[in-house]
């Protein structure tokens, strides 16, 4: 016996249609309107206020600012420290990468997740390791003599290069997963010894992978603000400059014009490893076989003492603060003590309970904002998802203080409707949200993409609208990666210091500020226990959405990409 399924009548199917077109229609408004008013907006205000003088639109900032040998030698400063961090930070970063992924080490879990630890801490903290270890009243030079002098271009350096090492690592170690195993075993075969087959196989599989590695390290490092206000001392670079301009002297005009500068090199190298990327073809193909790395004896332990060196001086960095928030005066009284955890200073313990809030704040709107766009662009087409798809990309070639100050020229403003909104956590919480907006669209767009359009076929013919799809059928198949860019959100939150300086009052101050005014200060102890106190409450956050996943049964999900 057969049954027939009857078509729905013409009416339903009409209604039906649109509803689901009214749908995309409100979901796409949904997601355009807060991008051209928190993302646009702004980047279009800072051009503007750019060219805006006393007498009118024109190009007298630019030529005022251009004129001087001081914003020259500021380029010449900051491209100099950006190429050098560069140039070591992914060099090292390579041979990490290299070593955990085409050698038998042992301790492998381990030595990944000291290479990520900058990301679970503000940018300064890798300058304050530093200045506690090799500063003039550091450990090194305190105790042993050394008469190292740290401050300046080389500590600005090697503190940013501490601090992009993560995001160089991530990239590099994904380019170093996959390999066909072919080519390896036909090199051999050739006679090729390991230094050729890494010279002739290796490195050009790897190229795209280096070069996107490259761009992001220099983007990252051109536009940080915290490491060089830490430890640059009268080493100045254009992204502390900004601050100077525009805290220190109401220089709005000057700081846009820095703001632009720094914008060129970021969308430049943006538009580079787009266009190197694009051209990266796959590297497995139906006839690979997976490279199986073999062990062998003096490559191995020649990794694992590269290894575990690195590891080390991360972690000396990194635990030298943890240590120095328990010493009672560094470094004359070393008698350990828990009085700088009281928060005995100004406003307290108020700026982490601050970012607290802040982070799970800006982690539930930027999934909701995130996912919603990448269900935009990848479910409802309409003549608008190709636009929505590049402003959804963009934030990642926008530096955090050019943004910030694009939220301050924008929202300062008495003749904006929104200016209300100036001054408190609401502006805070989207730029944090819009600032790493492109990471989540696109891990949000990679797991829509894995998602078989069966699924939606199958919903559509049992006569769900796309709402009932969305929340029946969509949802719950990508619920974890959207926990995880949850995480992801929160832990950048907590961190975030460049993008978030110029929106801080008194009433909204946030725990990364209170590290870097009190480093200022020279109180370090009680900066380094606010910054042990954001590695924990991150680390903290990381445990427990881990533990939900595996109690979910979602094991296999990435929180850190």
């Amino acid at each position: 016996m057969s049954v027939r399924s009857e078509p729905l009548p013409a009416a339903a199917t009409r209604g039906r249609f649109l509803s689901d077109r009214m749908v995309a229609g409100l979901l796409t408004a949904a997601v355009a309107l807060p991008l051209a008013l928190f993302f646009l907006l702004p980047l279009l205000s800072i051009l503007a206020r750019s060219f805006e003088t006393t007498a009118g639109f024109g190009l007298g900032n630019f030529s005022s600012a251009l004129s001087t040998a001081r914003f020259w030698q500021l380029v010449a400063n900051s491209a100099a420290m950006s190429a050098m961090s560069t140039v070591l930070g992914v060099t090292l970063a390579y041979a990490y990468a290299y070593g955990l992924q085409r050698a038998c080490v042992p301790g492998r879990s381990l030595l990944r997740i000291v290479a990520l630890m900058p990301l679970f801490a503000p940018s300064m903290v890798q300058a304050q390791g530093l200045i506690l270890l090799l500063g003039r009243n550091g450990a090194l030079n305190r105790f042993f003599d050394a008469g190292i002098e740290i401050y300046g271009f080389w500590g600005t350096a090697i503190a940013n290069l501490l601090y992009a090492f993560p995001y160089a690592f991530l990239i590099l170690s994904a380019s170093l997963a996959i390999a066909d195993g072919r080519l390896y075993e036909s090199a051999t075969v050739m006679g090729a010894g390991p230094f050729r087959i890494f010279r002739t196989v290796t490195l050009p599989a790897t190229r795209f992978g280096l070069a996107a590695a490259c761009f992001v390290v220099f983007t990252l490092v051109m536009t940080d603000f915290g490491n060089p206000m830490v430890i640059g001392g009268d080493f100045n670079v254009l992204a502390t400059e900004i601050y100077n301009q525009v805290i220190g002297q109401a220089q709005f005009g000057l700081g846009a014009v820095i703001g632009v500068v720094l914008l060129v090199p970021a969308v430049i190298a943006k538009v580079l490893e787009k266009r190197i990327t694009r051209r990266q073809h796959a590297l497995l193909t139906a006839q690979s076989r997976p490279l199986v790395i073999k062990p062998a004896l003096k490559r191995d332990i020649g990794f694992a003492l590269y290894l575990y060196t690195v590891a080390a001086l991360m972690l000396s960095v990194v635990g030298i603060v943890v240590f120095a928030s328990f010493v009672r005066l560094w470094p004359y009284n070393m008698e350990l003590t828990l009085k700088h955890y009281q928060f005995d200073v100004q406003n307290g313990i108020a700026p982490l309970w601050n970012s607290i809030a802040v982070a799970i704040a800006t982690a539930f709107l930027g999934v909701l904002l995130a996912g919603a766009a990448a269900i935009v662009v990848n479910k409802f087409r309409n003549p608008l998802t190709g636009t929505l798809s590049l402003l959804a990309v963009l934030p990642s070639a926008v530096p955090g203080m050019v943004l910030g100050l694009g939220y301050v020229l924008t929202f300062n403003s008495p003749s904006n409707p929104l200016n209300f909104l100036y001054g408190g956590f609401f502006l805070i919480i989207v730029l944090n949200v819009y600032y790493n907006h492109s990471q989540a669209f696109l891990i949000s767009s990679t797991s829509l993409g894995q998602i078989g359009d069966s699924f939606d076929e199958a919903s559509t013919m049992l006569g769900a609208g796309v709402l009932r799809t969305l929340f029946k059928v969509t949802l719950p198949l990508i619920w974890p990666t959207l926990l995880g860019i949850g995480v992801f959100y929160f832990m950048r939150a907590m961190v975030s210091l460049s993008a978030v300086i110029f929106l801080i009052t008194p009433s909204t101050q946030v725990a990364a500020v209170s590290v870097l005014q009190l480093s200022d200060r020279g109180a370090l102890n009680q900066a380094a226990a606010f910054s042990v106190c954001i590695m924990a409450t991150v680390v903290g956050c990381l445990l427990l959405v881990r533990l939900i996943l595996v109690l979910a049964g979602a094991k296999n999900v990435t929180l850190i990409r």
